[in-house]
């Protein structure tokens, strides 16, 4: 929300905020020009102060409204700073800049998206050493830096192009195309021949999805593949509901499976070739469980406090651990090095792979759950209900509520070890967590969270239980103390 106040004439602007998913506001509000290369300036004095000029900068952008001009504006205020840039060609998925980053040996990288979010917004996310979501110590500095700046140094882009100071990467996606089929089991995709059908859902990662899986041999067409700043009107996340039409063409199609990702490619959305969703958390714990028992890769998972409790189940059924770390992939790459796990992910639909990106990455993992079929010989619903089975059911259910600052404040007070306060649940808990919103574990390992979104004004609510009348029931009440709270 765009909170600008007039004093003495002036307006002054709100301060920046960086959230889990980097900085986004509203197009037109906060989300222009004065503030983008506001951002840009501080990444700039940043990089100064830190001595980290001898590297360039890469930045990409997806399709959203404004994003490709607003890379140009970040990349001239870049080069106005006499730091050198490298920029995209065409539209790219935040997986690629994460991997450029991170095999260039760079610094920082910029990419100019809002993820999922609702089409009016946008945002920049920073990517820093070895292709990592810049940490809560980066970001916290760039916001003090916002609102120290007076003066944006700025070069128009054309100059910047004739300086030499920024430069065109004209194919980019070679490095990342050729890393992920150099770890595929491409024999096996080639010997099935899948026919796939990808939503893109008017997203960047077209050409990356389209190479892989067209050099492995496989049948691919693809749906919502243009540039529409409204995503066809729906949000551009590979969700149950905005994956209906993608599940009805799969059926229709007789494809063998099909994708969605969301707007800058790093989440993913399967659908079953008989039309079934296949959830996030499904998605998580087939691949752990293929790589793990079908690609030999020992080791534990990772997880954020809002995602299944399957996969811990799955891993100590494997003989293995399964770390919970708080929402942010940040946490979970960095508890992916310390493990050395062979996955992470989260509920949401981001995961990555021990030795790919430190990052969410829905082409690779698209591969891998092609690869997947393909070696199994069994549908992605055949396999979990095979591991439900083994390891126990779960229901996993959500909820969203908008709030507004004055109630994200109120909450935040709730949401204290000191404060103390909980819904009145109809089963005894068996402890309480305050590491990231309020999450309350039962003996029977199912669980409920209630957390503040770090990337939009809302409040979300996750519960799991081994019937889905006790998930929902968990979030009524909480529903209900929150309501009775006011």
């Amino acid at each position: 929300m765009n909170e600008e106040v007039l004093v003495r004439g002036a307006y002054v602007r709100p301060p920046v905020r960086f959230g889990t998913g980097g900085w986004r506001a509203v197009i037109g509000e906060d989300f222009e020009k004065q503030t983008i290369t506001i951002v840009a300036q501080a990444l700039a004095d940043r990089i100064l102060a830190m001595g980290q000029n001898d590297m360039p900068v890469v930045i990409g952008y997806d399709r959203r409204f404004l994003s490709d001009a607003a890379a140009r504006w970040a990349a001239g205020v870049l080069a106005g700073n006499g730091i050198a840039v490298q920029m995209m060609k065409r539209s790219a998925p935040t997986p690629l800049i994460m991997h450029t980053v991170m095999k260039k040996g760079l610094h920082y990288g910029l990419e100019v998206t809002a993820s999922h979010n609702p089409p009016v917004y946008n945002g920049i996310k920073v990517i820093v050493d070895e292709g990592r979501d810049a940490p809560v110590s980066v970001t916290e500095d760039l916001e003090k830096r916002c609102a120290l700046i007076e003066n944006v140094r700025e070069l128009p882009f054309q100059e910047g192009l004739s300086a030499g100071l920024i430069t065109i990467l004209n194919n980019p996606f070679n490095d990342f195309l050729d890393d992920i089929l150099g770890i595929l089991d491409t024999d096996a995709i080639r010997e099935r021949g899948p026919r796939i059908l990808y939503d893109s859902m008017h997203g960047s990662s077209t050409y990356p999805i389209s190479v892989i899986f067209g050099t492995t041999r496989c049948t691919i067409d693809q749906i919502h593949g243009n540039k529409d700043a409204y995503f066809g009107g729906i949000m551009p996340a590979p969700t149950k509901d905005t994956l209906r039409f993608l599940a009805d063409q799969v059926v229709a199609g007789g494809y063998d499976i099909g994708f969605g990702v969301d707007g800058d490619g790093d989440r993913l959305g399967v659908v079953d070739a008989d039309g079934t969703y296949i959830s996030a958390n499904d998605i998580l714990v087939l691949l752990y469980y293929y790589l793990h028992e079908y690609k030999g890769w020992k080791g534990p998972a990772v997880r954020n406090i809002a995602t299944t409790h399957l996969l811990d189940r799955v891993a100590h059924g494997l003989g293995e651990e399964c770390y919970e770390v708080p929402v942010g992939f940040k946490h979970i790459s960095a508890e992916i090095d310390k493990r050395e796990a062979v996955l992470g992910g989260e509920s949401s639909g981001g995961l990555t792979v021990r030795g790919h990106i430190h990052g969410k990455d829905s082409v690779y993992a698209a591969a891998l759950f092609v690869e997947m079929i393909c070696r199994t010989g069994k549908r992605p619903g055949q396999m979990i209900e095979e591991l439900r089975e083994k390891y126990g059911r779960s229901f996993f259910v959500e909820c969203n509520m908008a709030v507004s600052d004055v109630q994200r404040e109120r909450i935040m007070q709730l949401f204290t070890k000191e404060q103390g306060c909980l819904p009145a649940f109809a089963q005894p808990y068996e402890k309480v967590s305050y590491m990231d919103g309020c999450k309350v574990y039962f003996p029977d390992d199912s669980f409920v969270i209630c957390r503040l979104s770090g990337t939009e004004p809302l409040l979300r609510i996750f519960a799991e239980g081994r019937c889905e009348g006790d998930a929902e029931a968990y979030i009524e009440a909480w529903k209900l103390f929150l309501a009775e709270s006011k």
